[in-house]
């Protein structure tokens, strides 16, 4: 019998659904972007109903495309864009606030305080995360605070929180479902990632009611059945990671030491740092990979807050490209900028330097600075924010011998080859670049037994390009210093 699986990806700018076959070929994919809210300076939300409705139509699009119902999918794999945070009645599944987006910074002030009364050693020793706006905890905090009525109700356990996956699995399932996988619990600054539980210590500190919380699984796990009528039929929900974990496990990541770098709307770096949960000391994130079968495998990550949503800055407000692809061609005639750095500190800066107060800057800029130097100099600031990260991960241990690459950003060919050049690494572009997605799809057929096991995704991968460095060491050296000249003028934390 041929089997289908049904991944949803709801990302931060777009809801995406991927309809696979047996051998992970794509039957048929849908997408649409959703509007971002940005009520003022440095806060970003997002409507549940329209991330909601986002995602109905993608699934009824692609099922409709591949002439399909849902009593056809045999597996369903959600993955999500982390630590947004949701808060809604149990009884009508309605939010009582907007989601509150991993990029908002509002609780800058409140973390600051955490932080400033000795709290950020504890926190860290069971979360592996930093006191930061990042994590959802001072974000339902906010919530809770801030909306009428919301802590007597959330005491009395008439209101449920969840990541975009649990709110997604709350909907699918007609609310009969409120649970979560542990890699999202893990970047929720309230789950202890050694004990594998909701921590009471975490919960007290911000004052958080466990009657909110959900129920955290294994990543491949019995989530319940999805009957929404979009589906047009029932289908089990078997795989469910956060969207960083998923690429790692779609990029075939499953042994330690293993590296991929996400370009999406921010840039991450995952290590498979296996049995270990290795504690950073340069700032980099301690977090749960994947659990699989009960037992967990660690990762080392790195955030950058800006990646692909600087290509939609020069799009959308300089308004200097009519479309991300455009850059390649710029970068392409122009080369190398060595005098123009843009840093896009739009929503602060995230590792390894962790401040949320910094904001993005254009320096060096002459009477003969245009266009094309701000495009190219843009593509250039994500390669030196990853080389940052790469730094602080091989002073933690961990130096990969290849970076292996995926998301939206990697169609990029001249910004693949600066990257190798900076990191003085290899770097691999698999012929899927959508990881994330296939590796929501990946967890599903495993719960449901139409994969063996780990080897079978290994085989799966497929390389398309490998770009060697071949930049000069004085070259980068002088480009890397003229970065970090630039992150100090911006900077409001040391």
């Amino acid at each position: 019998m041929a089997h289908r699986i049904l991944a949803i990806d709801q990302g931060t700018s777009s809801s995406r659904t991927v309809i696979y076959d047996d051998s992970f070929a794509v039957l048929a994919s849908a997408q649409q972007e959703f509007p971002q809210i940005y009520p003022q300076s440095g806060w970003v939300e997002h409507d549940p109903e329209a991330i909601w409705t986002s995602v109905q139509a993608v699934t009824r699009q692609s099922l409709r495309d591949a002439s399909l119902a849902g009593g056809d999918i045999s597996a369903i794999g959600i993955t999500n864009q982390r630590e947004t945070t949701l808060v809604w009645d149990r009884e009508t599944g309605e939010c009582i606030y907007n989601a509150i987006v991993w990029q908002d910074r509002r609780t800058a002030d409140y973390c600051a305080e955490l932080k400033h009364a000795g709290h950020e050693t504890m926190v860290a020793a069971k979360t592996g995360l930093r006191l930061d706006p990042y994590f959802s905890a001072t974000k339902l905090a906010w919530i809770l605070d801030h909306v009428d009525g919301a802590r007597a109700r959330a005491a009395a356990g008439e209101l449920a929180f969840g990541t975009v996956d649990c709110f997604l699995l709350w909907r699918l399932s007609g609310g009969e479902r409120h649970c979560t996988d542990a890699t999202n619990a893990s970047r929720t600054m309230m789950f202890n990632i050694h004990t594998q539980e909701w921590d009471s210590e975490l919960l007290e500190l911000f004052d958080i009611p466990a009657a909110l919380l959900p129920e955290v699984m294994d990543c491949a796990a019995e989530f319940g059945i999805a009957n929404d009528e979009c589906l047009g039929g029932n289908a089990p929900v078997l795989g469910v990671a956060g969207d960083q974990q998923a690429a790692l496990i779609g990029q075939a990541g499953l042994e330690y030491g293993m590296t991929k770098s996400t370009y999406g709307t921010g840039c991450f770096v995952l290590a498979n740092t296996g049995a270990a949960a290795l504690q950073s000391e340069h700032q980099l994130l301690t977090t749960v990979a994947m659990r699989l079968r009960g037992e967990v495998s660690y990762g080392l990550e790195g955030s950058v807050f800006v990646a692909g949503s600087a290509m939609q800055w020069l799009r959308d407000e300089l308004r200097i490209i009519d479309a991300a692809p455009e850059s390649e061609a710029i970068a392409e005639r122009t080369g190398v900028v060595d005098d123009v750095v843009v840093v896009p500190a739009f929503a602060g800066l995230g590792a390894p330097y962790w401040d949320p107060t910094a904001r993005g800057a254009i320096l060096g800029m002459s009477r003969g600075s245009g266009r094309d130097a701000i495009v190219t100099a843009t593509l250039q600031a994500i390669a030196y924010q990853t080389r940052d990260l790469m730094d602080a991960m091989a002073d933690d241990g961990i130096s990969p011998s290849v970076i292996r690459v995926d998301g939206g950003m990697v169609a990029n060919n001249w910004f693949l080859q600066f990257l190798a050049d900076i990191l003085e690494t290899p770097v691999e572009r698999p012929t899927n670049v959508e990881s994330t997605v296939l590796g929501a799809a990946y967890l599903a057929a495993f719960q449901a037994g139409h994969v063996s096991g780990p080897e079978q995704l290994t085989e799966n991968w497929k390389l398309d390009v490998r770009y060697e460095p071949r930049m000069a060491e004085s070259e980068r050296n002088a480009l890397l210093a003229g970065w970090h000249d630039a992150v100090r003028r911006v900077r409001t934390q040391e």
